[in-house]
């Protein structure tokens, strides 16, 4: 089985703490990720609004050097993969497949060109917003304006399809949401969010989103932060499988997956304190009796689809 978790914030959290992604105190490092066998591990550069908007682009090219830094220091167990071919090949190398994302528009500062250029560095998927307006569109903060896609983006879209890029939806504004799926050529992704019915906050996707992303042929990845999953700080294992069967219930197995949000969150659920316990979650689905065709695509061949689809 090969698993495939759609976002970690691991890369900004060691350059913090000045550790190594190797080994640390961290929800994600290598150790724990190649013990787990075959594993695809979203890496995202997170654009903290502290450095926007003159510094967004910097604060990118930081996180992304030391994503490279990290991969060059343990090339014998971990590959960053730009594609579908990518990630066979190291796994039949047993390797980790790293994934990078940005999480934020920001780093694009405006402008296409940047987008070219970090695609040619790496760059496979971006979260067009975090939870403010950018040049691109309203975050979910921001989302009382009424505001949606900017004309700059609309042409990001445009050119995202074109590069073969995962175009991120979690974090966007309602109306950013619409206007993504009606602009888009391509299956999206909403790389970190759960259900609205089950936990009303805002990050979380309505049902009728949920029905347009499986319309797409896009897919969701589950969050494991508790305030997304009961809107309390406490959750457990049991809070992450009513989101997967609530998700299943409306748009079926095909478009439910992992986004664990490690190393981006300040509590998880009970009896899960990092990458090395994220089999519980299919273990309990086990126990509920979902075929193992399921599992193993909620643990990660609905996201390989799209990335072979896309990228």
């Amino acid at each position: 089985m090969i698993i495939v978790d759609a976002h970690c914030d691991t890369i900004t959290k060691i350059m913090e703490k000045g550790t190594q992604l190797r080994k640390n105190d961290c929800h994600v490092d290598i150790d724990r990720l190649k013990a787990k066998g075959n594993y695809v591990q979203f890496f995202a550069a997170f654009i903290d609004p502290a450095y926007c908007q003159a510094y967004a682009l910097k604060r990118a090219l930081q996180i992304i050097d030391e994503f490279y830094r990290q991969i060059e220091v343990n090339k014998d167990d971990i590959m960053i993969c730009c594609n579908y071919n990518d990630i066979e090949e190291a796994v039949k190398a047993n390797k980790i497949a790293a994934v990078l994302s940005i999480e934020g528009g920001e780093a694009l500062q405006g402008d296409l060109g940047v987008l070219r250029m970090l695609y040619r560095l790496g760059v496979r998927s971006i979260c067009l917003t975090w939870n403010h307006r950018n040049e691109i569109a309203d975050g979910v903060k921001d989302e009382s304006s009424g505001g949606g896609l900017t004309p700059f983006g609309r042409e990001v879209v445009k050119e995202m399809n074109r590069l073969g890029m995962l175009i991120d939806l979690s974090h966007i504004s309602k109306t950013g949401f619409w206007d993504v799926l009606e602009c888009t050529s391509a299956p999206v992704i909403v790389s970190h969010s759960n259900a609205q019915r089950l936990c009303a906050h805002r990050r979380n996707l309505t049902d009728k989103q949920i029905m347009a992303v499986k319309d797409n042929g896009g897919v969701i990845g589950i969050n494991l932060y508790p305030e997304f999953l009961n809107n309390s700080k406490e959750a457990t294992i049991k809070d992450i499988i009513n989101h997967i069967e609530y998700i299943a219930s409306l748009a079926g197995p095909d478009h439910i997956g992992l986004g664990a949000d490690f190393d981006g969150v300040d509590g998880l659920p009970a009896g899960i304190n990092g990458v090395q316990d994220i089999e519980k979650i299919f273990n309990e689905l086990a126990k509920l009796n979902y075929s193992s065709e399921n599992i193993e695509k909620f643990a990660g061949k609905n996201f390989l689809r799209v990335i072979q689809n896309v990228l």
